[in-house]
């Protein structure tokens, strides 16, 4: 089946919430849940669940979670740069204007996501599989997508400079609103890849083709 990217992400479903604290412990399951505020970084939690529930300026830098689970989750001004959640899986999750620069959601399953307005700057998503996720208005300058496979991906007036994406297919990606002065592609998987004609040129060049 042909990958298109033109469905729009689910929202996620909130039950009334009510104010809580979130903290890092293994095994450890929040539900419903309100919370404002907290510093959570420089540590790790293993297991961790994370549902129906809304987070505002929460920081976790330099935090490692294994085997994460989220799912119907909000997340708005959240700072969670350097945070490693390799392998984890994502749900019908919006990040709103969250800081995520160096983020790895490497190996991570993405479902039904959207990332408006976010500082995404050297973010990782290789090897991740993304289905039907949203970035609008981010900073993915030097982010990597190598090897991602992806289905419904939609890529709104971001910036992808000297972003990464190497062996993942383009077919059917529409990059023509997005800013790029450089852009890592591999020849073989750029077939069916939509740009406008700055884009052409730049991604020409960047495969070494000499444009007179």
């Amino acid at each position: 089946m042909k990958k298109v990217n033109s469905k729009v992400p689910l929202s996620p479903k909130l039950p009334t919430l009510t104010a809580g604290d979130f903290f890092l412990e293994d095994e450890s399951i929040f539900s419903g849940l309100k919370i404002k505020d907290g510093d959570q970084s420089y540590l790790s939690a293993k297991n961790m669940v994370l549902r129906e529930s809304e987070l505002n300026h929460l920081i976790m830098q330099n935090t490692q979670l294994e085997r994460f689970e989220c799912s119907n989750v909000i997340f708005d001004h959240c700072d969670f740069s350097n945070l490693a959640w390799i392998g984890a899986s994502f749900h019908q999750v919006i990040f709103r204007q969250c800081k995520l620069i160096g983020t790895n959601f490497a190996e991570s399953y993405l479902r039904d996501c959207t990332f408006d307005d976010c500082l995404t700057n050297f973010a990782s998503f290789s090897h991740a599989n993304l289905k039907t996720v949203t970035f609008s208005n981010c900073a993915l300058n030097e982010a990597e997508f190598n090897e991602t496979r992806w289905k419904n991906l939609d890529m709104q007036s971001n910036q992808l400079s000297h972003s990464n994406w190497f062996l993942t297919d383009m077919a059917g990606l529409d990059l023509t609103t997005n800013y790029f002065d450089s852009i890592a592609l591999s020849q073989e998987t750029i077939k069916g890849l939509k740009v406008n004609q700055e884009q052409a040129i730049t991604i020409a060049q960047g495969l070494g083709l000499i444009i007179e």
